[in-house]
């Protein structure tokens, strides 16, 4: 079996190896090509919107209000940022499964997987294994520090779903390695994780109650609502993405009870997405460095999230968690809100075309690009913070354009 990176995008097939009995493809029939997950992304956009529009609507009819401006442009943007870097990291999204499924010598075109049963099975195999990484997400500190992106909107809507984690592949290939086993194909997989992930994106919301029955075996935004809470009784509770019954199974279901409050319990206080990427890592990496003890600086890295070395607690205290804390909604100019809205959409279709078109380009213009779209969100994210002193504003502080 051999891997070509072909343009930026890796597209893997089979070279004849007898000895696995594994089956010869041709160059021109890759065993898969991760540009379907872009383009699929990118088809589904104006459903998404659509659906935001929708929710938008009911929550500002019931004065159920869960959209602010700026925490919505930093959700959208974190969600096209884990894009961008999974096109610029497809051995780690899915080309390591596709070596081990070619080594491991399974048939491409067996019928099973390419059955509604088939595909059926794949995608609560998939499921199951995804109940585990996103419980390792929540319970081992350095996993925690590449998935709490997700978790640090301190509103639960649709656009929080977007708002998508882009280091979870550099640890998490190693949990769906049970499917390459099992021999379920590689765009068997691909189309169950697609399948899974858009499944939960409807359960990102507070428009919608409890569901009898169906909470007790799906994913729900009830049941979800209790994931994304920071509440002392939610805390750590309902990981699964498809099934709630993993939950029930191993110990780790919580039905909601009292109002949730969203975020994390160390807010990262910024709409700057690199510090919100990069927040945990950096807090990690300080108690490492100050830690005395050598275990310890190996401890804080595998710990459950909060844990610290007493020694680095003692120096260099935090503050305790206040579960009623004010949500960090940093006043803006309308100015700075329009521009941050207009650069945010400019952005955003430079990324499209940037992902559908990522096939063609070279591997170093591919890393060039994507660098300047992110620190062009990076600037957005200054927009919506400092708006009283954009890059616009005169010495008076004013913008002198009319508001």
């Amino acid at each position: 079996m051999k891997a070509c990176l072909r343009g930026a995008r890796a597209e893997l097939w089979v070279s004849e190896a007898p000895h696995l009995g594994q089956r010869s493809v041709t160059r021109s029939q890759p065993l898969y090509s991760c540009r379907m997950e872009e383009q699929a992304v990118i088809w589904s956009i104006p459903v998404l919107a659509l659906a935001v529009l929708v929710e938008f609507i009911v929550s500002v009819r019931r004065g159920r209000k869960t959209y602010r401006g700026n925490d919505t442009l930093a959700n959208l943007s974190q969600g096209v940022i884990s894009q961008l870097i999974g096109a610029c990291t497809p051995l780690l999204q899915i080309g390591i499964y596709t070596l081990v499924f070619s080594y491991l010598g399974h048939a491409l075109e067996l019928p099973f997987w390419h059955s509604w049963a088939g595909f059926a099975v794949a995608v609560v195999m998939f499921d199951f294994c995804e109940y585990w990484l996103h419980r390792v997400g929540h319970e081992v500190s350095v996993f925690w520090a590449a998935h709490v992106v997700h978790h640090q909107s301190e509103e639960l809507n649709i656009c929080t779903a977007l708002r998508q984690e882009s280091q979870n592949a550099v640890l998490g290939w190693p949990f769906y390695l049970p499917l390459a086993f099992a021999g379920v194909p590689p765009e068997v997989f691909a189309f169950s994780l697609l399948f899974v992930q858009y499944y939960q994106i409807w359960a990102h919301t507070e428009q919608i109650g409890k569901l009898g029955w169906v909470d007790g075996v799906f994913t729900t935004p009830s049941n979800h609502r209790v994931h994304h809470a920071v509440n002392d009784c939610y805390l750590d509770r309902n990981y699964g993405g498809l099934f709630v019954l993993w939950d029930r199974l191993f110990g780790t279901y919580a039905a909601e009870t009292e109002r949730c409050v969203f975020g994390t319990r160390s807010p990262v206080r910024s709409f700057n997405p690199i510090r919100a990427i990069t927040q945990v890592y950096a807090d990690l990496a300080r108690d490492c460095w100050h830690a005395q003890r050598w275990q310890d600086k190996i401890k804080v890295w595998f710990m459950p999230p909060g844990w610290r070395p007493a020694d680095v607690a003692e120096r260099f205290p935090k503050p305790c968690f206040d579960v009623n804390r004010k949500t960090y909604d940093p006043p803006a100019t309308r100015t700075a809100l329009a521009g941050a809205t207009v650069a945010f959409l400019c952005l955003a279709v430079a990324s499209g075309f940037l992902l559908w078109n990522s096939e063609t380009m070279d591997y170093g213009s591919l890393l060039l690009c994507t660098a300047v779209l992110i620190a062009g969100f990076c600037g957005v994210g200054e927009l919506l913070e400092r708006g009283r002193r954009s890059p616009l504003a005169l010495p008076d502080g004013s913008s002198g354009i009319p508001s």
